[in-house]
């Protein structure tokens, strides 16, 4: 029923879609159509669509369902062939009629212009006819050609000075979350005297130029570092609140999720809470806040302090608990009933790498020296109607005893269309753990049982199998390594109760009491709680408990061990800090501003701008292509096209004016790549056939131009499938 209404909601903006889809194919084939009425071409039909007509319009005969070309044809027929009167009726309504139809077909995925002795997928079919596209002199054949992809690129040319001189919101070019590891947070930055300062990139810095180039909003950065050359550093120029203008060299790496260069940063929030479109939503919104802290702000208060000192942005949120030391922040929130005070209890960080799942394949996994709490249900959702309820904890998924979210998530999707065996420990009223056998429960085909998971991070100390190897994620080989945890946890579902003698009960005391333990180890070299080993590894002692007959138990008897960590562990361990526990939910609305032009000359130059990037954003993602940093998964076909368009259409006319310019560029660049079958490949022939004095041979027009259509249905057949695989989330 959410899918229906969705879809429902969805259905108005994918229709302004396709029409402003099929408005950018018009102004391609009217460039066609113009230009060849200009070089004297007899022009025979001007569609929009392809397959059948749905109506159409000759001068003699009118607006009809379906196409007049039947009879029209029947008419040249009697104007020859019959006698008497109907002759005479026939050569009169010939000569009152236009030899151009003009179609609107049923399927609204292109368009087409056809030529007297010019038909793209046939190049025999010539004709001798003085009005005929041979009889046509090639260099005028040329603009005829070419003027589809020349109307395009002034039409979206005219969109940019348009918006432009209208005004879009747009995300400012700051940076928003930046993630530990990743390129962004472990960048070699300089002053602009070049004295080195630690750190990387931080939340709120503001990107004046990337190797020269000024970003006008945030999505640049993004394009910008997807289509660098891999392995080749990007020079950033930002300007930091309280340090001025910086320099950081920054390598862009392959994604493991998505499979694009990136640099670990996330877009800007500003400090003012998701405003609700409806009652509805803002029921749904308040729940939410409870769940994270923020019980009793209003949607849509806006942050105005932190601990007394004046804040405005989800950056600077981030910034002052990355500061501190995981001690707890009095957040100030104003709105339309005043203000109020919540407490922003800061979330320790944890490591992040990947999962491997055989061959390229990953899923990221959250750990601790290879420590990993229990996945457990966060929001039921549609999964209570299976038996589960929130906050269960799984004891058995599939063949997982006590999975780890990343383990529970493979368990889970290798088993589409089946069903899987579950079993949870649900909490009694007196806190107490029991164990609830669920028997089998259905998983759908996309992999999904239809819950939110989250982990027991929070509340206990309770831990899940390490994987036996991991994917380092970023700041290293990005090889596979055995995490530490390894040689600890032998047995699902045990619990730490405490390391160097210091009693934990969840993640972040877990990580706190192994800094402290492993801190005075690097210190002093021994102690009661540790000690050093000649080859330098740290060896902390660790009590334990494990389950009794799958279930926690404090009453069960306690193990001691010592853990060793090499002298990466405990490097690993200390570049730890504190997250904001909120920008993470969505909780904050973007930060936008309305770029605009300062006047009619700036809007022409930014408009004139843009046009030049997209087309060469476009000529870059082929040659990425080849390069292997962008995958042919990540084009976007019909379907893709218009699911992006509909989340264009949703923000708005400018944005969708904005979606329909890129469209027309790509649609200009692509049309004129040197492939047989489109406009490119047909002026190479035009080329070659004013160079020798005559057109290529049939034979090898007819070769050319079906390996060409060939590749491009192949290619759309490929991006159609992952479209609709990516939709539907196969």
């Amino acid at each position: 029923m959410n899918s229906l209404m969705a879809f429902l909601d969805a259905l108005p903006n994918l229709l302004l879609v396709i029409l402003g889809f099929g408005a950018v194919v018009f102004i391609h084939e009217l460039g066609h159509f113009v230009a060849a009425r200009w070089a004297g071409i007899r022009v025979l039909a001007f569609a929009i669509g392809f397959g059948p007509a749905i109506a159409s319009f000759r001068r003699g005969w009118g607006v009809r369902f379906g196409s007049s070309e039947n009879d029209y044809e029947q008419a040249k027929l009697d104007s020859v062939l019959a006698a008497g009167e109907k002759r005479e009726n026939a050569r009169v309504r010939l000569a009152r009629s236009s030899p151009t139809e003009y179609r609107l077909n049923l399927l609204p995925l292109g368009g087409y212009v056809k030529m007297l002795g010019q038909v793209d997928g046939d190049p025999s079919q010539v004709s001798d006819a003085g009005d005929s596209y041979q009889n046509c002199r090639p260099v005028k054949r040329m603009v005829v050609i070419s003027a589809g992809v020349i109307a395009n690129i002034i039409s979206a040319a005219l969109l940019f000075i348009l918006i432009y001189t209208v005004g879009k919101p747009e995300l400012p070019p700051v940076i928003g979350m930046v993630a530990d590891g990743y390129p962004a947070s472990v960048a070699q930055v300089r002053t602009e005297d070049g004295t080195a300062i630690e750190g990387g990139l931080q939340p709120g810095d503001r990107v004046l130029a990337i190797d020269g180039e000024r970003p006008k909003k945030f999505d640049e950065i993004v394009l910008t570092v997807a289509m660098a050359k891999k392995g080749t550093p990007l020079t950033f120029t930002v300007e930091r609140p309280g340090a001025g203008v910086l320099v950081a060299k920054v390598t862009p790496d392959v994604n493991r999720a998505t499979g694009l260069l990136d640099i670990g940063i996330d877009k800007p929030s500003s400090g003012t809470l998701v405003r609700p479109k409806n009652a509805e939503q803002e029921s749904h919104l308040r729940e939410v806040f409870a769940k994270i802290g923020l019980e009793g702000l209003d949607p849509g208060m806006t942050l105005i302090s932190l601990d007394g000192a004046a804040a405005s942005s989800a950056q600077d949120l981030v910034r002052a608990v990355a500061a501190g030391s995981g001690h707890p922040l009095i957040a100030t929130f104003r709105g339309e009933n005043g203000t109020k005070d919540v407490t922003i209890r800061p979330r320790a960080v944890l490591q992040a790498d990947w999962l491997p799942r055989g061959g390229t394949s990953v899923i990221p996994v959250t750990h601790l020296l290879g420590l990993a709490p229990v996945m457990k249900v966060g929001d039921a959702a549609d999964a209570a109607s299976k038996g589960l309820a929130d906050g269960d904890i799984f004891a058995l998924l599939g063949t997982s005893e006590f999975p780890s979210v990343s383990q529970g998530m493979v368990e889970i999707q290798s088993r589409k269309g089946s069903t899987i065996r579950v079993v949870v420990l649900r909490k009694s009223e007196d806190g107490s753990f029991r164990e609830v056998d669920l028997g089998e429960v259905a998983v759908n085909g996309r992999g999904q049982i239809g819950f939110g998971s989250t982990d027991t991070a929070s509340e206990l100390a309770m831990l899940s199998m390490p994987p036996p190897t991991l994917r380092a994620a970023r700041g290293g080989d990005n090889g596979e390594f055995a995490p530490a945890a390894t040689t600890l946890v032998r047995v699902p579902g045990s619990t730490l109760v405490s390391i160097g003698g210091r009693p934990v009960g969840n993640f972040t005391e877990i990580r706190e009491a192994l800094k402290l333990a492993t801190s005075q180890a690097h210190a002093a070299g021994s102690g009661r709680a540790y000690e050093a080993v000649q080859q330098g590894t740290v060896r902390v002692r660790v009590v334990m408990r494990r389950p009794v007959k799958g279930v926690p138990d404090s009453s069960s008897p306690e193990e001691e061990m010592t853990w060793s960590l090499t002298p990466d562990d405990v490097r690993a361990l200390h570049r730890l800090g504190w997250e904001d526990p909120l920008v993470a939910t969505g909780v904050f609305e973007p930060e936008e501003f309305v770029l605009k032009a300062d006047g009619i000359v700036d809007a022409v130059w930014l408009g004139v701008q843009d046009t030049h990037r997209v087309m060469l954003n476009v000529y870059m993602t082929f040659v990425r292509l080849t390069e292997g940093t962008v995958k042919i998964e990540h084009l976007k076909g019909p379907v893709g096209i218009a699911h992006v368009g509909t989340m264009f259409a949703s923000r708005g006319l400018m944005s969708l004016l904005f979606f329909l310019a890129l469209i027309s560029v790509n649609l200009a660049v692509v049309n004129f790549l040197p492939i047989p079958f489109v406009d490119g490949g047909q002026f190479l022939f035009l080329v070659y056939e004013q160079l020798r004095g005559r057109p290529p041979s049939i034979a090898f027009q007819n070769i050319a131009t079906m390996a060409g259509l060939a590749l491009i249905v192949s290619v759309f057949l490929v991006v159609t499938f992952n479209d609709i695989r990516a939709l539907f989330g196969l």
